[in-house]
């Protein structure tokens, strides 16, 4: 029966929408967003107070481990473990903070293990951001005892991961969403290395690419707030200076040079990929051994201090190895055993599942990387422009953004850290190149593999969803199914088996003048089509759940969700008439639309390798099955 048909005093079915509705209307207010970003940020900027100080203390117990576990001297004054005087002897004593690392994770929990960046990531694609609230304390404690006893790691991975914890607790314990939870979490990782580092902008610029995977007013605020605190608290606990100085002022280079400062990013690039690939093969090689995980720091530790022996720079921070790399004034052979044997250690270390970080180490192995480089360079090409301390500068940034992707955390990292504002070209030339080659070798990064190989995905693009560009005005149908609360159930019922196309599982009841009375189930129609003179107004859910024309269409799924319903009125504000009726079925051909129109801006050449690629495997099996039917 078509709308035309059924008479307006039974069921009013169509619906026209007012034509002025792209005017449009008063809206249903929104809740106020405004008070919340107010608390989150305040929230914040409390953990960044909170975590600073921590990170101070984490330096100190750093401190205080390696003078004892090394000089048998209780201070909490900086010394390096490479001064030791132990002989053949430093051998065990990584092994031991190995040991102690392992029972922590036992008895304690497994979580400490790793370098703390991939967890996080872990706990907020997965677990509603929810961090065990114990990891807080035995994080830094479990990292202090392995870089203190020698382990080749930086501070920087243990205070995030701390700071993530103490911002998931306080979100655990306080009546918050999930994602404000994922904002306080993520404050608390970016207070922690903006304390550390004191690079707040590269802080936030972590957080966008390596935890939140968003760039929204909500997150972006608390974050920049977190990091600012952290950063402040970096000058006030660390002193006003940047962390890795560099004597030789970097001048603007020249075009050539950049050219080949470019070309270091693919090696660098290359060298990153290899990295990643050899810590997650010597992962894989501990999983084989025929002993109970907890053993395996200890195991690591032995090799990393074995190769401490032979190379005792490699042995704890090493964050003066960094400064030391950018003065361009160390030797082929310094450089070569520090690159080697540092990765060697670290390699090591990570795979057994001790607790540490991996930037330190990565950028003390790309700094000697790119300063080598540039001794060849420099070798062959004297008037090319290179100069080391660049060449080392911009190897570390490349091999952090090659191995990790958090591209524009690279670069700013650098410059953060360095103030050489002339380096940004060099930087972005050779980041460029390095994040390309490793986009093109390899599907997940070292902060992602680990997840990836638990079946945990980690969103690859940043693109708004397209449910929140579009409004409801934008979306809702211009006729819409609406049954007057007047109806009898009979009428319905014998309306819906004439017209099985109107058939669906919720139904908008109106007043014969068109105001919304609420959501009808076909459930509860169905169940009571026994008492078939009741009026369907009778049966309606006096929960008036409803949106407006201006409300996003991503609003909408939401409250769908929320409501467990799957049509949703749209009302005007003063008198709650009735402008449209919007289903989920209207909101998927929105989402595909948008789809289709992505496909389309992809080049067409990748569908057609797409569809060559199943044409050749369906040809392959084809040849197959024939064969064994032969």
């Amino acid at each position: 029966m078509s709308d035309s048909e059924i008479p307006k005093n039974r069921i009013p079915i169509s619906l026209s929408l007012n034509p002025n509705l792209e005017e449009g209307h008063l809206q249903r207010k929104k809740p106020q967003d405004k008070k919340r970003l107010f608390t989150i940020s305040y929230l914040a900027i409390l953990i960044a107070v909170c975590i600073s100080f921590i990170a101070k203390g984490l330096v100190y117990l750093i401190n205080l481990i390696t003078n004892v576990s090394f000089f048998t001297n209780f201070s909490i004054h900086h010394t390096s473990p490479a001064d030791n005087t132990y002989g053949l002897l430093v051998i065990f004593v990584p092994a031991i903070g190995g040991l102690l690392v392992g029972l922590m994770a036992f008895y304690g929990s497994k979580a400490i293990r790793g370098h703390g960046i991939p967890e996080a990531m872990e706990q907020i694609l997965t677990n509603q951001s929810k961090i065990k609230p114990s990891i807080t304390f035995l994080k830094p404690l479990s990292s202090a005892i392995s870089i203190g006893t020698g382990g080749p790691f930086g501070a920087e991975g243990p205070i995030i991961a701390t700071g993530g914890a103490l911002g998931s607790t306080l979100g655990q314990l306080l009546r918050i969403s999930h994602n404000e939870r994922k904002i306080l979490l993520a404050a608390g990782a970016t207070a922690g290395m903006a304390a550390i580092f004191g690079s707040p902008i590269a802080a936030i610029f972590l957080a966008i690419e390596l935890l939140l995977f968003e760039f929204s007013p909500r997150s972006f605020l608390p974050i920049a707030l977190a990091s600012i605190t952290g950063a402040a608290g970096h000058h006030l606990l660390f002193g006003q200076g940047v962390v890795f100085p560099m004597d030789t002022v970097v001048e603007i280079p020249s075009n050539i040079a950049i050219g080949v400062y470019s070309g270091m990013g693919i090696v660098i690039g290359l060298l990153s990929v290899l990295v990643t690939k050899i810590v997650y093969a010597i992962e894989d090689g501990f999983e084989k051994l025929p002993i109970h995980w907890a053993w395996w720091p200890a195991i690591g530790g032995l090799a990393v201090g074995a190769i401490g022996y032979l190379a005792p720079k490699t042995l704890g921070v090493g964050y003066d190895n960094i400064i030391a790399v950018l003065t361009g004034t160390m030797s082929l052979q310094i450089l070569f055993s520090l690159c080697f044997f540092k990765f060697l250690s670290w390699a090591i270390a990570l795979g057994s599942g001790t607790s540490g970080g991996t930037l330190a180490p990565l950028l003390t192995i790309g700094g000697a990387a790119g300063a080598m480089l540039g001794m060849g360079v420099l070798h062959w090409f004297p008037s090319s422009g290179v100069t080391l301390p660049l060449a080392a500068l911009v190897g570390m940034s490349a091999m952090f953004a090659g191995s990790s992707r958090a591209f524009l955390t690279s670069i700013v990292f650098a410059l953060e850290t360095t103030g050489e504002s002339n380096a940004l070209l060099p930087l972005l030339s050779t980041c460029t190149a390095a994040y390309l080659v490793s986009y093109v070798m390899m599907e997940n990064t070292i902060m992602t593999e680990k997840m990836a190989r638990r079946g945990v995905k980690a969103p690859l693009s940043y693109e708004p969803d397209i449910l929140e560009k579009i409004t409801v005005g934008q979306a809702v149908p211009k006729k819409g199914t609406i049954i007057s609360e007047n109806n009898s159930i009979k009428e319905v019922m014998e309306w819906l088996d004439q017209d099985q196309v109107r058939k669906s599982n919720y139904f908008i009841i109106s007043s014969d003048s068109g105001s919304y009375k609420g959501i009808l189930s076909y459930s509860i129609l169905y169940s009571n089509q026994h008492d078939q003179d009741k009026l369907v107004g009778t049966l309606v859910n006096p929960n008036l759940v409803y949106i407006g024309l201006s409300d996003t269409l991503l609003t909408a799924v939401k409250t769908m969700a929320k409501e467990n319903i799957d049509v949703l009125p749209v009302l005007s504000e003063g008198n709650l008439t009735i402008l449209g009726v919007l289903s989920y079925r209207d909101i998927i051909g929105v989402y595909k639309y948008g789809i289709d129109e992505h496909e389309m801006k992809n080049p067409h050449i990748s569908l057609k390798k797409q569809r060559l690629k199943i044409l050749v495997r369906g040809k392959r099996l084809v040849s197959s099955i024939t064969r064994q039917t032969k």
